[in-house]
């Protein structure tokens, strides 16, 4: 199961560990990156109409 950093720490987990320096880094530049790539896959925000060919009626 993939957790969220937010999510609530498993019993069996270390709740009190600081994340030195370099570790916050990384993490933001990670939280960043994906927050890019994110944002790059829902543009454009709509998609334009497509436009609606009736068929021919039926004879």
């Amino acid at each position: 199961m993939i957790r969220d950093r937010k999510d609530p720490p498993e019993p069996s987990e270390e709740r009190d560990c600081p994340e030195s320096g370099q570790q916050r880094r990384q993490r933001k530049e990670h939280e960043s990156s994906n927050h890019d790539e994110a944002l790059e896959e829902t543009f454009p925000a709509s998609d334009p109409v497509s436009p609606f060919v009736p068929a021919k009626a039926p004879d």
